[in-house]
C-alpha cells in the first residue's frame, strides 16, 4: 500500500472483503478470516505502541528531551488514524478535534462536543463561503468529517449550527450642531 492510503477506505474494503466472505455461506471460512484480521489487528497495534513509547520517550541520560519526533507523527492523518484506531494517541479527544479542525481550508468554530454522545457542533466562522453553493458547504463537511475520521474517531456525528449573521454597523445618530446665527 501507498502513503496515499486512505485509512477509511482501508477500513470500507476490509469490511467489503468480510462480507464477501459470509455470503458464501460457509462458517468455517468467515470465521477464520475474522480471527485474522483481529490477529494481525493485535499484532500491528503492539508495534504501534512499542514506536509510540520509544518515539515518545527520548532521553539523554536521565533527562527527557522532547516529543518532536512523536508530534510529527501525530500531525500525519494515516499514523494519526492508526494511533486512534488502537487507542494509542497520546493526545486527549478535544486536542485532536483541533487538530483536524485545523487541517479544514476554512476551519469552523468550534461550538461543543458532547464525549457521551460523540456529537460535536460547529459553526462555520464566515456566513457565505464565496458562491454560496450548497454542494461546497457539503464538500467542507465531507473534507471536516474525514479529517475527524482520522484524528478523533469518537467524534460519531457532526451538526452543523447556522453562520452568525454579521452584525449590521452601528449607525450613530445624533443631533445637527446648531447653526451659527446669522448676521442681517
Amino acid at each position: 500500500m501507498s502513503a496515499a492510503v486512505d485509512a477509511r477506505q482501508a477500513g470500507q474494503r476490509v469490511e467489503e472483503v468480510l462480507e464477501r466472505l459470509a455470503a458464501t455461506g460457509d462458517r468455517e471460512v468467515c470465521a477464520a478470516a475474522e480471527e485474522l484480521v483481529r490477529v494481525l489487528m493485535d499484532f500491528y497495534g503492539a508495534g504501534l505502541a512499542r514506536v509510540v513509547e520509544r518515539v515518545g520517550d527520548e532521553r539523554v541520560g536521565d533527562e527527557r528531551v522532547g516529543d518532536a519526533p512523536l508530534a510529527r507523527l501525530l500531525d500525519d492523518e494515516l499514523v494519526a488514524s492508526l494511533l486512534a484506531l488502537h487507542q494509542l494517541n497520546p493526545e486527549d479527544v478535544h486536542t485532536r478535534i483541533a487538530r483536524a479542525l485545523d487541517a479544514a481550508a476554512d476551519p469552523p468554530e468550534l461550538v461543543g462536543f458532547d464525549e457521551d454522545t460523540g456529537v460535536l457542533r460547529l459553526r462555520p466562522r464566515t456566513a457565505g463561503s464565496g458562491c454560496g453553493c450548497p454542494s461546497t458547504g457539503a464538500a467542507a463537511q465531507q473534507g471536516i468529517e474525514d479529517a475527524l475520521a482520522c484524528f478523533a474517531p469518537e467524534v460519531t456525528r457532526v451538526e452543523l449550527e447556522p453562520a452568525a449573521a454579521p452584525q449590521p454597523a452601528l449607525l450613530q445618530i445624533s443631533t445637527r450642531p446648531p447653526a451659527p446665527a446669522q448676521v442681517p
